[in-house]
């Protein structure tokens, strides 16, 4: 839920959640009354890679860390924080992990049960349309920061530092 990704700004700031969920008010009492809130510790795992989704997840407080496995490499996804959704790409798609989720500092999580999810696509279908947009908008992030990364190493090397080979 941050804004598109500018070059050299990684950490953008998190879109309110209320813009973003913008539902009819039957739509959002259901996803309301089914949110379970999930306190946590720093250090503690939230989910891990693999293992079934439970729905979607709203920082409330706290900080925590994206990490996931990829062709037998250890990938640092990035830090979400309050207002973040998490794991879009589950709840929207065939409901397991594509990632592990830890805390680096206390806080809770809002929990959109995935049948209530379920339910409330069916009643508003520009709800799923709306979450989305939103996974697209993570996704060019990712590739942003991603290409970025690469850039500033070819610069690096380009200074007159080649590698050795």
């Amino acid at each position: 839920m941050q804004p598109e990704a500018r070059p050299g700004h990684t950490e953008a700031a998190a879109r309110p959640l209320a813009e973003l969920l913008a539902c009819p008010p039957a739509v959002a009492n259901l996803l309301n009354a089914s949110a379970q809130c999930i306190d946590f510790e720093a250090g503690d795992t939230i989910f891990r890679q693999g293992e079934m989704g439970r729905g979607l997840y709203v920082v409330v407080s706290g900080t925590l860390v994206r990490r996931a496995e990829r062709l037998s490499a250890r990938i640092r996804l990035g830090t979400v924080r309050a207002g973040n959704l998490v794991e879009l790409a589950a709840a929207l798609g065939e409901g397991h992990h594509t990632y592990t989720l830890s805390a680096q500092a206390a806080g809770s999580l809002l929990l959109l049960q995935m049948e209530s999810l379920k339910e409330a696509f069916r009643a508003y279908p520009p709800l799923r349309m709306q979450l989305l947009e939103e996974l697209a908008r993570e996704v060019s992030r990712a590739y942003n920061a991603c290409c970025a990364t690469r850039l500033a190493g070819i610069r690096h090397r380009g200074n007159g530092s080649s590698p050795a080979l």
